[in-house]
């Protein structure tokens, strides 16, 4: 297998030499001592990490020369990471740095055991926005209604929407608050015989019991103040094409008892009338409620809930869909920063690290709303932890600094390699790349048991 490129960037022969005996074995590692001859490998190799040294002839005392080779990298390269190697007294530089769009910056004098975790994370990262670069491009014509999905649980979704928008068979679908239940009942009415006739969405919960009856079903002139004229309710705007009945779970039980009639007669009543009046609608229905339950407790009625389930379309939540959470976060990341002329930004190897780890318990709705007002309010050009209002923690501390969230790496990779190789240290570190008294030395560190 082709090894991955590293770019190593600093002006002292005797550390590009070490790090290069260090490095090799795992990278195929370029060497550069100045500007001309980085941005020469840069443009020939495009190597996926750089390490860059801020001070370079010919002024090396200066931060000149690693700044302007940092902003060609991240003008005509910017999905390279760059790791900002610097002195402890030059913090403010790498900080700057990281804030202009560096993935991470390391100390003088360099140990090379947690360098290596460092970059074994970048190339990670690196791979990863590969592959969600290229998955992007493949469906940027071909997304399915506007879904995104490459997870086998939503290719599923994806495969019932076919199938049951060619019949006129009642549809309910399941899943947690945020998942898009309403954009899966938009892709079955436009992939049905009634996408030239309305879609009509309402949620359930969100009007008040005394007004619902009238919202679904209409009402006559006259029946109770303030009607002053004969109404159409939901059910005859959606003549000839869908009824989307949102959160029917909260649907009060003298309205199911309607709902159900019409199910079964295909007519309605308005409210104060008696005429019956024939509907031509089909009925999508969703909720995040348990209706088994609710049909324990005789909140929903057993017969209703038989008729709107013909078919079962079940959303996953987005933290069962590890192999969409990137992608759909990259997705909105482009659509927001486009609309707001922001195209330039990119998520921080931390935003990445927060996105990956957290549960999103408002699934997909919660993912875009904290991207787009990330977009809208951060200044530069990475998207942070902080921005997205995010914290990657370790117990109840906050994590605000890149070496605490660069140990939090290490205890995790540790952790996994410890598990996969059944706590045999030695294993554990040939699997990590390090030797046994480095991986001791980490453990340590870390305050992992031995």
């Amino acid at each position: 297998m082709r090894k991955q490129k590293l770019l190593i960037v600093d002006d002292e022969e005797d550390l590009r030499t070490q790090m290069k005996w260090a490095l090799a074995a795992d990278y195929d590692v370029y060497l550069a001592e100045d500007r001309q001859s980085a941005l020469d490998i840069i443009n020939k190799e495009q190597p996926a990490v750089i390490t860059l040294d801020l001070g370079l002839p010919p002024n090396p005392a200066g931060v000149e020369e690693g700044f302007a080779i940092l902003d060609y990298i991240l003008d005509k390269y910017n999905h390279t990471k760059v790791i900002i190697i610097t002195g402890r007294s030059e913090k403010e530089h790498a900080l700057r740095a990281v804030e202009k769009g560096a993935y991470d910056f390391f100390y003088k004098p360099i140990q090379l055991d947690e360098l290596k975790v460092v970059l074994k994370r970048a190339f990670h990262v690196s791979q990863l926005e590969q592959e969600q670069r290229e998955m992007r491009h493949r469906l940027s014509g071909d997304t399915f209604e506007g879904m995104i999905g490459t997870s086998s649980k939503m290719q599923d979704v994806f495969s019932a929407i076919r199938k049951v928008a060619t019949t006129d068979a009642p549809v309910l679908i399941r899943g947690e608050s945020g998942t898009g239940k309403e954009l899966v009942a938009r892709a079955i009415h436009r992939l049905s015989i009634y996408e030239s006739k309305p879609f009509i969405p309402i949620n359930c919960s969100a009007i008040p019991e005394n007004l619902i009856e009238s919202e679904l079903f209409g009402h006559e002139k006259g029946t109770f103040t303030g009607a002053t004229a004969q109404r159409k309710g939901r059910f005859e705007m959606a003549e000839g094409g869908t009824l989307f009945l949102d959160e029917i779970g909260d649907l009060p039980l003298a309205i199911q008892v309607k709902l159900l009639r019409f199910l079964q007669e295909k007519t309605i009543e308005r409210v104060g009338g008696r005429e019956q009046i024939e509907v031509n609608a089909r009925v999508l229905a969703a909720t995040n409620r348990d209706l088994e339950e609710a049909m324990k407790n005789a909140t929903f009625r057993d017969d209703l809930f038989y008729r709107l389930s013909v078919i079962n379309i079940s959303l996953p939540a987005l933290r069962e869909r590890e192999a969409d959470v990137l992608l759909l976060a990259k997705t909105f990341l482009d659509r927001y920063a486009s609309e707001v002329r922001k195209k330039s930004k990119r998520f921080s190897g931390q935003a990445i690290e927060a996105i990956e780890r957290y549960s999103w318990p408002g699934n997909v709705r919660e993912l875009e709303n904290r991207i787009k007002r990330a977009v809208i309010m951060s200044d530069s050009k990475n998207i942070t932890p902080e921005d997205l209002e995010m914290e990657i923690a370790v117990g109840k501390k906050e994590i605000v600094a890149l070496k605490d969230a660069r140990e939090i790496l290490e205890n995790d990779l540790i952790l996994k390699a410890l598990a996969r190789n059944e706590n045999k240290l030695a294993k554990a570190a040939a699997d990590l790349g390090v030797s046994r008294p480095t991986l001791y030395d980490l453990m340590e560190k870390l305050g992992i048991s031995k």
